[in-house]
């Protein structure tokens, strides 16, 4: 919106007045062809109902629009206004394009920053002192620090959990490289594999969100595909370790299912059971992995190692 035309000292041309808002021109633009000028925000606010000149009708778009020439920047620049906060006291008349240096510096801006003089210090706004409570601010004020201490307990926690898993990485790869130069050291560097591999596991494990199977009715057994594919696709993206996706996902068929979900009926029979399943997201599906190492108080026959992938037509939380 413009500055409304009664502020200004003076008579104001009508080329530097809006022909929407039928104030003085706040941050004009033009239109490309017929030129016509308008406030910035009255003229994006028109075209969002209509795309065209509100003046002579010509079409045109936001993109089309562009700054006034300097000759009319300058004339707005000289115009005299009276300060915003005149209903406040203030009967400084200033410049246009020095307005917003005095509002920042103006001692009748109801919003301009002061210290509160009661003894807490805090900088308010002016117009909120007369109901500032130094007890209510300083209570408020320190528990918003207690939050943002306990996110970055939060944080350095984490932190330390990570170094705390690169350093064992570290080690396990300082040993990887001994033993390749030990004699029959081929036994030890297979179990060091293992440790590291079963380290990635469980780092991207831990990093799923957790699921919860509301129908596991609607588990599908014998996925086509398509549907792997795009399992295959969103377990990748999900930072999965590349030497256990191709096995998980041959795990996502019944037929590599363990004894206790081969067939439908030792499904039913064993439904109850699956509530005590662990079972993480695959971000974005409606599927779940259930790892073996975060299901170790299930039978024997509802488990699979690495894990399996169970893909659902709907229920997943």
């Amino acid at each position: 919106m413009g500055y409304d035309i009664n502020r200004f000292e003076d008579d104001v041309d009508e080329e530097l007045i809006c022909a929407i808002c039928s104030g003085v021109l706040e941050e004009p633009l033009q239109a490309p062809q017929c030129e016509h000028a308008f406030c910035s925000g009255c003229i994006h606010e028109w075209l969002t109902r209509q795309p065209t000149c509100p003046v002579d009708r010509n079409s045109i778009t936001p993109n089309q629009l562009k700054p006034v020439p300097r000759i009319l920047r300058n004339l707005l620049a000289r115009l005299s206004i009276a300060c915003d906060n005149a209903g406040f006291g203030c009967t400084t008349i200033v410049k246009l394009d020095m307005l917003q240096t005095h509002l920042q510096e103006c001692e009748h801006n109801p919003k301009k920053p002061v210290h509160c003089e009661q003894g807490c210090g805090l900088i308010i706004p002016k117009d909120e002192l007369k109901d500032h409570n130094c007890v209510r601010e300083l209570r408020q004020l320190v528990q918003q620090q207690q939050c943002k201490m306990a996110d970055m307990q939060t944080e350095l926690s984490e932190n330390k959990l990570q170094m705390g898993e690169m350093k064992r990485e570290i080690q396990l790869l300082k040993e990887y490289m001994r033993n390749m130069r030990a004699p029959g050291a081929s036994s030890r560097i297979r179990e060091i594999q293992s440790e590291i591999e079963s380290d990635d596991v469980h780092r991207w494990v831990s990093s799923l969100t957790s699921a919860r199977v509301t129908r596991w009715g609607g588990m599908i057994s014998t996925p086509d595909t398509v549907l792997q594919a795009v399992i295959k696709r969103a377990l990748i993206d999900s930072g999965c370790p590349t030497h256990i996706v191709n096995e998980l996902m041959e795990n996502a068929h019944e037929r590599r299912w363990p004894p206790g979900l081969s067939t439908l009926e030792t499904r039913q029979l064993n439904r109850r059971q699956y509530e005590q399943y662990v079972t993480k997201r695959i971000p974005g599906k409606q599927a779940v992995v259930v790892m073996s190492c975060e299901n170790q108080h299930m039978p024997e026959d509802l488990l699979l190692e690495p894990g399996l992938v169970m893909i659902f037509a709907h229920g997943v939380e």
